[in-house]
């Protein structure tokens, strides 16, 4: 019979946000996780000390690559619109499928592990935005009304992406509206 190959953290996190995208926080639970890794509940003991540490492990890396990700994308792009198009391109893209783990997520933004990496996601993202509609022209104040309803617009396409998957529409359209609102002044 073969050895089963030891887990790692990173084996136990991917697997956790697997589960997590298909059956929200509540499935994070460390004996199911185990027959997922083909491994021992011992095994996720041995790096993590319980289930809300692995929650908080799992959470952090989806913040973690989210946030590395969207920083790539825009790496070497100084068109401050052109910034916008990229970000919004892809949130709609991800909106297509993609948006699991943040709709689980913010379903249980309540929770005591999830909160905290939540709110650092939301306010990275809208420090972002501001700059973003800085740079455009805006002023502060403008640029942070600006950045609460481009996020508002990605928290809403994500919530009835979760709710109502039926509503089909064309992102390359949507992405054009939504671009065109939010650089319109007045």
């Amino acid at each position: 019979m073969a050895e089963r190959r030891r887990r790692t953290r990173d084996d136990w996190t991917r697997a956790a946000l697997d589960a997590l995208a298909e059956g929200g926080v509540a499935a994070v639970a460390v004996e199911p996780l185990a027959a997922r890794v083909g491994a021992s509940k011992g095994s996720a003991y041995w790096h993590f000390p319980n289930r809300d540490a692995l929650l908080l492990a799992t959470v952090e890396r989806w913040e973690r690559e989210h946030l590395q990700e969207m920083a790539e994308l825009v790496r070497g792009e100084s068109d401050p619109a052109e910034r916008l198009r990229l970000i919004f391109g892809r949130v709609l893209e991800e909106c297509g499928g993609g948006c699991a783990v943040e709709s689980a997520l913010l379903a249980a933004a309540d929770d005591p592990v999830v909160a905290p990496v939540l709110k650092r996601v939301a306010d990275g993202r809208l420090r972002f935005l501001e700059g973003v509609f800085g740079a455009l022209g805006f002023s502060p104040e403008v640029s942070c009304r600006r950045a609460v309803l481009a996020y508002a617009v990605y928290l809403g396409q994500a919530q009835l992406r979760a709710v109502a998957p039926h509503v089909v529409f064309e992102c390359g359209a949507l992405l054009e509206d939504t671009l065109g609102a939010l650089r319109r002044r007045g």
